[in-house]
């Protein structure tokens, strides 16, 4: 195979152009593993910081609490609650209250089905159950009579009406064909 001078340049240059291409590519990627690493040291460094200033501050924290503790103990005198002053219910808190009156009520009711009662007839109205704690009158006995009922009627029965009619689809009859 005869080659010539012109030729052996051409395949020079092309090996030589082919081999900074490589050497390019090679030092793109160090490159770029380098840069890798910096961005995760510099993640390092933040979390590091952010670190310090949580330690910091629970140190300040902690200081002040030993600072507040001792100017609690020298003026104030207050203590840690002990298991004496904890209440054990609703009874105890109650007694701690002011003194009831010769006529009031019963100071604390509790509302409480065991499930042993046989359930009552249901009426249809939740009204007849309900009775006003200040008054003792039944609520149902403060239903409105009149023309505001003969009003509250009318209005129900027109929205009865309205459902009935937008419940309904009608069609658009063809006018001729």
């Amino acid at each position: 195979m005869n080659l010539t001078r012109d030729r052996v340049y051409s395949i020079g240059w092309a090996t030589i152009l082919l081999v900074c291409f490589v050497l390019t590519v090679a030092l793109t990627l160090r490159v770029n593993a380098v840069k890798s690493q910096v961005h995760q040291a510099d993640k390092r460094i933040v979390a590091v910081q952010q670190d310090i200033a949580f330690l910091e501050t629970e140190f300040q924290t902690r200081s002040n609490q030993q600072q507040l503790k001792l100017l609690n103990d020298v003026e104030f005198g207050y203590g840690a609650p002990t298991a004496e002053q904890y209440l054990e219910g609703e009874r105890q808190l109650l007694a701690l209250g002011k003194a009831v009156g010769p006529n009031a009520p019963a100071p604390l009711l509790y509302a409480h089905d065991d499930g042993s009662a046989a359930p009552e007839k249901d009426t249809g109205n939740s009204l007849l159950a309900m009775v006003s704690p200040v008054t003792g009158a039944s609520a149902a006995a403060a239903t409105v009579n009149g023309p505001e009922a003969a009003e509250r009627r009318k209005l129900a029965r027109d929205a009865a009406n309205l459902s009935q009619r937008l419940a309904r689809i009608e069609l658009p009859q063809a006018s001729q064909q």
